[in-house]
């Protein structure tokens, strides 16, 4: 257990001693505390004071959170494999009738009881009764009944939210010193249009956590610890996890106004802590499990039942510390996966099919020796390509992109013009990764898939151009068997890729220069779409369209079309059916998030997201699936994409509202009449010839002649 005291049960925690005397003025003064709207008088003020950001200074709220992030990735962590599942499913709309009410304290107290008997299964004990039990109530001090009894007394109107409860032996009645933690369940617990808690909603959490504090004071038994309480809040989609801790000693039970002096007692004396206000459950009713939300409501019970009984026999670092474990399976997992669907099957040299080999780690050279290979400036590289023979080329700079290694260099034979030059990874690593993956994707099938391109005729000066592929030559003797084979020297058999052209990443020139002009928006679009429409006429769809994956190049040689914006990156390309795309929260389509498979006008709904990020469109990170979709959904809806494209430019926003209308569906984008417009646009041509010509090009620059300028068809650039 965590034993900071913003989110752990505090190491300190004392119980409040009461003489006689004390005891009966805290039980009067309970008594007399029963007031909520003279409560919300004497609290709201302050609130509105340390709550939220100061929109004028930009101060952070002087309420803190009562979880560490850290806390709550440990917890992700601990909770990889355990099962929750939500069966009564929340109402997607606010709880105005009483039908709907009703399915919403069921869906509350199936949500909740998934989260007690999840984490006591996990932490505690597997098997045995479960000794806590779910009931609601109406007011502090009220009785608590079961659900069901409630609605069938009709007493669904007066219901405030529900109560985690220790079981008492056999005794049936069950009182407030035994609440675990509260939850609140209110029709809205928003402020306005904002995603923050409203005033009224922390005032009547911090009620209730102050009946429940006093209530264990007075406990004869004290079986929960009395120096902190976590209330939550729920609405039909929203939730927040609020901590009320303090000493309760302190509390000044002689004045004549109980309310005023339990302010002053949480103003000075106590320790109030909001979470942030997230989504817990979706447009279906069922719960983001996984996301911030469910984890800070499952941390928050984690630590009330700490308090109540103990310790857990399992602790949240010891079952996170598996991760690696369970991560290490799952690359194995997924790399024998690959290799099985792979057109072309991995298989080390000198073993038949399928036999399993025991290796001597200690002996081989390649273990002591699997780093990436690492290259520096001015180091020569001599590539072996089964094509063109033997290349040289030499290191001029150096990009770490991600999860692979690119290189800027230039060929010694040609060496005016900058290349692309992408180093892979080594094929004897014994240790799979994602690193490895990303890295045969960069290398080995955009290769392929840009020979693809090559060989069925389409060129253009919007697409990279292979210069030379292969593998590398390492210096000295090489003992291979066989010209596909490999020595143990640890660079022999390294897979090479060089492109051209080379420019720099969107991604980059939006940090450094900021949003992109209406006139840029424009060209890149442009640009991509002529790029996407070649790659087309050969059944290839890109799959990763993204900041990272565009490049701004300038064309020297031309006095017209000075920037290019070109689409690298192929080798998530789609060729056919069974390939998968890249996942990409920001920027994926929404078929691809949900079916993992790109839909004809995938690329173009990419490109729209990209044009909105570089244009200054905020997007949000995202976290998961499920929240990338319901940002989509919403953004779709709102038409707030369309919109924002608007003000950059009216043919951007008709392009995203055509794009809008293909989205999932299996009809294919018009790349042909969204170009000619586009080049109307860019270029003041209104001859639908000098579009064409413009957006075909055939890209003449070969290796050869690479110091000569790439020359276009018809006069263009």
């Amino acid at each position: 257990i965590s034993t900071h005291s913003v989110s752990g049960v505090s190491s300190s925690s004392k119980y409040f001693q009461t003489s006689r005397r004390v005891y009966n003025g805290l039980k009067d003064f309970g008594r007399e505390f029963i007031d909520q709207e003279l409560f919300n008088q004497s609290l709201d003020d302050w609130i509105l004071e340390n709550y939220g950001v100061d929109q004028v200074t930009g101060e952070q709220p002087f309420l803190k959170p009562p979880f560490l992030t850290d806390e709550l990735r440990k917890l992700d962590l601990a909770l990889e494999g355990v099962l929750f599942q939500q069966l009564f499913r929340m109402p997607c709309s606010p709880l105005a009738s009483k039908s709907e009410k009703e399915d919403g304290y069921h869906a509350l107290e199936d949500f909740l009881h998934v989260i007690v008997n999840g984490l006591w299964r996990t932490f505690w004990r597997k098997s045995g009764p479960l000794p806590f039990s779910l009931c609601c109530f109406h007011h502090p001090g009220s009785k608590f009944y079961a659900v069901e009894k409630a609605i069938s007394r009709g007493r669904l109107e007066e219901l405030r939210g529900l109560a985690l409860i220790s079981k008492n032996g056999n005794n049936l009645k069950v009182h407030w010193n035994q609440v675990v933690e509260l939850v609140l369940f209110r029709q809205n617990i928003l402020s306005g249009n904002e995603l923050k808690l409203s005033v009224s909603t922390i005032c009547e959490a911090l009620f209730y956590g102050v009946h429940i504090l006093i209530s264990r004071c007075l406990s004869k038994s004290r079986t929960i610890s009395n120096d902190s309480v976590f209330i939550m809040v729920f609405d039909s989609k929203f939730g927040a996890v609020i901590k009320l801790g303090g000493d309760l000693s302190k509390l000044e039970l002689n004045t004549g106004d109980p309310y005023q002096s339990v302010s002053h007692w949480i103003k000075c004396h106590a320790e109030v802590l909001l979470s942030s206000v997230e989504t817990i459950w979706n447009r279906l009713g069922n719960a983001n499990w996984g996301d911030l939300g469910t984890l800070q409501v499952l941390l928050a019970a984690f630590y009330s039942i700490v308090q109540c009984n103990g310790p857990p026999r399992k602790s949240i670092s010891s079952l996170a510390s598996a991760h690696s474990l369970r991560l290490q399976k799952r690359r194995i997992e997924c790399r024998l996966a690959e290799n099985e669907n792979a057109k072309i099957p991995y298989q080390q040299d000198g073993y038949q099919h399928g036999e399993i080999v025991e290796l001597d780690h200690s002996d081989n050279p390649l273990v002591k020796n699997t780093s990436h290979l690492k290259l520096r400036q001015g180091e020569i590289l001599l590539l072996e390509d089964q094509q063109q023979g033997q290349k040289s080329f030499q290191i001029q700079e150096s990009f770490i992109g991600g999860n692979y290694f690119l290189y800027g260099a230039i060929s010694l034979d040609y060496p005016t013009q900058l290349l692309t030059l992408y180093v892979g990874a080594h094929p004897s690593r014994l240790e799979p990764s994602w690193e490895d993956m990303s890295l045969w994707y960069q290398v080995q099938r955009q290769t392929k898939v840009l020979n693809i391109l090559k060989h069925q005729g389409v060129s253009s000066k919007y697409l990279p151009e292979v210069i030379a592929s292969g593998r590398i030559l390492h210096p000295g003797p090489c003992k291979k068997q066989s010209p596909s084979g490999r020595c143990d020297h640890p660079w022999c058999g390294t897979p090479i890729l060089v492109t051209l052209p080379v420019g720099e990443p969107l991604s980059y020139i939006v940090a450094r220069d900021g949003p992109f002009s209406s006139d840029d928006a424009l060209r890149c679009c442009r640009d991509c779409l002529v790029a996407l429409r070649s790659a087309a006429t050969a059944s290839v769809q890109h799959g990763d369209i993204s900041p990272e994956n565009i490049i701004r190049v300038f064309n020297m040689q031309g006095t017209r079309h000075k920037v290019l914006y070109i689409p690298v990156s192929w080798g998530r390309a789609v060729l056919e059916d069974r390939d998968s795309p890249a996942i990409n929260l920001q920027f994926s389509s929404s078929h691809a998030l949900l079916h993992g498979k790109l839909c004809p006008a995938s690329d173009a709904e990419s490109l729209v997201y990209l044009l909105f990020f570089v244009t200054g469109g905020r997007m949000h990170p995202q976290d998961s699936i499920e929240s990338a979709l319901q940002w989509r959904e919403k953004s779709w809806a709102t038409r707030s994409i369309q919109q924002h494209l608007g003000e950059v430019s009216p043919l951007l926003k008709a392009f995203s509202d055509y794009v809008d209308s293909l989205c999932g569906t299996p009809y294919p984008v018009d790349y042909d009449i969204w170009v000619k417009r586009l080049n109307r646009a860019v270029d003041g041509s209104g001859s639908a010839d000098r579009g064409k010509m413009i957006e075909e090009v055939a890209m003449t620059l070969r290796l050869e002649n690479v110091a000569e300028s790439s020359g276009t068809s018809g006069g263009g650039t």
